[in-house]
């Protein structure tokens, strides 16, 4: 059974998707503060969290940060928040998906499956080795490495390079790669491609406006850079 840590300074919305994730399958860690929800990360090793933004003492944002320091589990933002910005740096954060105030709780559901899903490729779905520039991408070990180093990545951020490590050279539409990468709703989908871009460039190590893996592609989307070109 997966683990689902839910945190909302709400005591009623934790208990409303505590009910409907339960009702699903699933169990479920409550917290009503960022410390408490930290705590519960460290010691029962949640599979999935769901994070208010706004929650005293350590809001959701920083909480994030935090957890992206040593892992990659799926982190669903729970926001009031509707402004474009606030959900995309949350994205920028690595979070893998986001739900606005008011919301359905079979959608909140049904966006968890979501991500534990990706974070769990089906075998028919596993690329094989791929490799360029000095990357290595394992696609059944869901593993990077980069001149013989690990590299950290994302679930989403994973999914989109091996993408684009599939077919050095062609170049990707941004809807593409979001449909290909499952990277969340498709509202706002240019923007939210380029965060996990961003995000993706960073961990690598790669210059935008200098790539030595992913270039972009004026007014179309991106591709991996063909080794020799």
């Amino acid at each position: 059974m997966q683990t689902v840590l839910v945190a909302d300074d709400e005591a009623k919305i934790v208990d409303l998707v505590a009910a409907y994730l339960e009702a699903s399958g699933y169990r479920v860690l409550r917290a009503y503060e960022g410390r408490g929800a930290l705590e519960l990360f460290r010691t029962r090793s949640p599979d999935c969290l769901v994070l208010d933004l706004n929650m005293p003492g350590l809001d959701g944002l920083s909480l994030a940060r935090e957890i992206r320091r040593s892992s990659e589990v799926p982190i669903l933002f729970l926001t009031a928040r509707a402004e474009e910005v606030d959900r995309i740096l949350g994205l920028e954060l690595g979070a893998d998906d986001y739900v606005t105030k008011p919301f359905s709780p079979r959608e909140l559901v049904a966006r968890v499956r979501a991500v534990l899903r990706r974070a769990v490729p089906r075998p028919q779905e596993r690329p094989s080795i791929l490799s360029g520039g000095g990357l290595e991408l394992d696609g059944p070990k869901r593993s990077l490495s980069q001149d013989g180093r690990p590299v950290a990545l994302t679930t989403v951020q994973f999914d989109i390079l091996a993408l684009l490590m599939g077919e050095p050279g062609r170049v990707w539409s941004r809807l593409e790669i979001l449909e290909a990468a499952q990277a969340g709703s498709h509202e706002g989908y240019e923007r939210t491609v380029d965060a996990h871009i961003k995000n993706l460039r960073k961990a690598l190590g790669d210059d935008s406006e200098h790539p030595a893996y992913i270039e972009t592609v004026r007014g179309v989307g991106y591709r991996f850079i063909e080794e020799g070109r």
